[in-house]
């Protein structure tokens, strides 16, 4: 389960932006424009490697979501067999890890909106391994900070929601690489992300005041 249908709302029908729309807001898009212009150079499309490695992505998220809900992972019909095989690279190494971990998944996928705020937002999971904690699972080749940044958002959106229910274990981040399949597990503490905290409300505050701007150019 994505955005909800029509977007987030207040309570009073007011339509807001999403954490990950204020995440990514003012985002250096030079290390993409490398990218593509690295893959032209390879005499690649890079819409066609995006779309691709999109693709293994989603693959990988859907077998673990059906790992969370107990469920049969169904191959879709227009997965290729390299995807396939990719995505379930990854999510063989995710299953060890949760093994390891004794990962359980409370909540996932679950909408939260914001009054405090103004913004809303669709966590990937809470996981429990003995304490409360947010994850979010990402498609990439690197952590970029802006992940940070939108993890930070979700957790402002729980603490509004559930301040009985603190998140005591930080934040987890899990990471599907594009071309190999590989996987890997990022942890930070509560403490560390103050930081990410404040870039989200910096930025959620630049948001506004740029559509003020944009109003008064017209």
């Amino acid at each position: 389960m994505g955005r909800p249908i029509g977007g987030y709302r207040l309570q009073d029908g007011t339509l807001v932006p999403g954490v990950s729309t204020i995440a990514e807001y003012g985002k250096d898009a030079g290390g993409l424009i490398h990218w593509a212009w690295n893959l032209g150079m390879e005499g690649k499309d890079y819409r066609a490697v995006r779309d691709g490695a999109a693709s293994t992505g989603t693959l990988a998220h859907e077998m673990v979501e059906c790992w969370i809900r107990k469920t049969p992972w169904v191959r879709p019909a227009t997965a290729t067999d390299e995807q396939v095989q990719k995505a379930g690279r990854a999510y063989g190494a995710f299953c060890e890890w949760a093994t390891q971990s004794r990962l359980e998944v409370t909540h996932s996928e679950f909408s939260l909106v914001s009054e405090q705020y103004r913004v809303g937002g669709t966590p990937d999971a809470v996981l429990v391994n003995g304490k409360r904690a947010m994850g979010d699972w990402k498609t990439s080749n690197a952590i970029y900070p802006e992940y940070l940044v939108q993890l930070a958002g979700y957790g402002l959106l729980w603490e509004e929601a559930f301040p009985l229910q603190p998140l005591d274990g930080g934040y987890h981040l899990i990471r599907f690489g594009k071309e190999h399949g590989n996987f890997s597990h990022h942890w930070w503490p509560n403490m560390e992300m103050d930081r990410a905290k404040e870039v989200f409300l910096l930025k959620r505050k630049l948001y506004d005041l740029q559509h003020v701007l944009k109003g008064m150019a017209k």
